[in-house]
């Protein structure tokens, strides 16, 4: 009888140890990588809608956003320099993503596309640096936009 309370104590332990433990221990890469691609799509929605509260979400606390017209460091720094592209009623510029990588780890990536003017004429590239900073949370932790300028002709 004491064996076989023992066996079923262990037997209840085990289940319990592995009862909200999923199938996967992390998501897998395909998975991270929609994730950020999921969340760079919604930064650059809130560019669209207006929303700056939204936008500045996304920004983690010690991003720096460097661009030709300067760096920008910390998430304050950030929103008094993009605070100005979300006054007006129309976005001075759109952006997409192309690419999304993330390491091994699944805790950085990057993603970078597109930028366009609001005649959604092809005018630079961003390049930004993802942080999950908890399951399914991505934050900014670095962007770059840089001017477009096409391939050169091949000869």
């Amino acid at each position: 009888m004491r064996l076989r309370s023992l066996s079923l104590l262990a037997a209840c332990l085990m289940l319990a140890a592995t009862a909200n433990v999923p199938t996967s221990a992390r998501d897998s890469n395909q998975d991270l990588r929609r994730q950020v691609m999921d969340a760079e799509r919604a930064f650059a929605a809130t560019m669209k809608a207006r929303d700056f509260d939204a936008f500045i979400r996304y920004v983690a606390d010690e991003a720096i956003f460097l661009s030709p017209q300067g760096k920008l460091r910390g998430k304050q720094a950030i929103a008094r320099g993009w605070r100005p592209y979300y006054d007006k009623p129309q976005a001075p510029f759109s952006w997409e993503p192309e690419e999304v990588e993330v390491v091994a780890s699944g805790t950085l990536a990057y993603s970078g596309g597109p930028i366009y003017d609001p005649s959604g004429r092809r005018i630079g590239r961003f390049n930004s640096i993802w942080r999950l900073e908890a399951p399914g949370q991505w934050k900014v932790v670095f962007d770059r936009g840089s001017d477009f300028a096409p391939p050169p002709a091949r000869k």
